[in-house]
């Protein structure tokens, strides 16, 4: 195989921009598409080393790596039905939305059946990891498929996990994105059991980074929750689809059963689109 340099991202979302921006500041040439047109191209504006394609198949054709960030699974199969075809033989297909075990497996078919290489590569990280290039992959698939692209992967994580050979890569995303989503709602109630014991939630705070319970992520949610600060960040309506995703994969325990009943109540209330931290919506008395 030649050597890394041209990467098509399809996807201008937060994450699809983010990375794309990334791998054009590290030397990648990047060609970003979008279904929305218009997205790309703004994103691409200022962006060094990424270019806006209107046509998928220019995008694609003649791309060393191609990097799937879309919304779901219907999402990439039906991109990526189109897509294929126009692959170079030695393309790798970086299969990196969050899709579900089953939705990966059948992507994974569809790379088999055109005689693609595929990685099945979900990250854990959003937006702000993405321009610093701090993601966490989690890769299944063959190592020496990995090993080819590694390059790219590096320059936008801070880890590369191979974490399997088939499509762990996504059940492995499904239970760190519910960890998440759990550990918010419930950094969202325990400050309201602060308020309730009139514990300030600074000390609350200063004891947990004194010792081995400091999470660094829900210890910034707290400003976030405290100031009603919920600009996007990782979405509540994504958190929702992945605790579906699980749920269409596994029985959920009656905790994720409450977590999602959480999200959906703050979805419902007008905060789809906003930070997880909305979660800390329902529970703050109305002003």
């Amino acid at each position: 195989m030649a050597q890394v340099s041209t990467v098509a991202v399809l996807g201008a979302g937060a994450l699809g921009t983010a990375m794309a921006t990334r791998l054009g500041d590290t030397g990648h040439e990047v060609r970003l598409w979008n279904r929305t047109e218009g997205r790309a191209r703004v994103a691409a504006e200022h962006a060094a080393g990424v270019t806006a394609v209107v046509a998928l198949g220019d995008a694609v054709s003649g791309a060393s790596v191609v990097i799937t960030v879309l919304r779901d699974g219907e999402a990439v199969a039906e991109v990526m039905s189109d897509a294929i075809g126009r692959l170079d033989s030695d393309a790798v297909w970086v299969q990196a939305s969050t899709v579900g075990p089953r939705h990966a497996s059948a992507l994974a078919d569809m790379a088999r059946d055109h005689g693609v290489a595929y990685l099945d590569a979900p990250v854990s990280g959003s937006t702000a990891p993405a321009r610093e290039g701090k993601l966490v992959w989690l890769v299944a698939g063959p190592e020496d498929v990995l090993a080819w692209v590694r390059p790219v992967l590096d320059d936008l994580g801070s880890s590369v996990l191979h974490v399997g050979r088939g499509v762990e890569g996504s059940a492995v995303k499904l239970a760190v994105n519910a960890w998440m989503a759990a550990s918010t709602v419930a950094m969202s109630d325990v400050l309201s059991l602060c308020d309730t014991l009139g514990v300030d939630h600074a000390t609350f705070v200063r004891v947990l980074e004194a010792g081995p319970l400091a999470m660094p992520y829900e210890l910034q949610k707290v400003s976030l929750m405290d100031n009603a600060s919920y600009a996007p960040g990782f979405a509540v309506r994504l958190a929702l689809k992945d605790i579906e995703l699980a749920a269409a994969s596994a029985t959920l325990s009656p905790l994720l059963q409450t977590v999602r009943d959480r999200l959906a109540a703050t979805a419902a209330a007008g905060h789809d689109s906003d930070d997880l931290a909305a979660v800390d919506f329902l529970r703050r008395p109305p002003t």
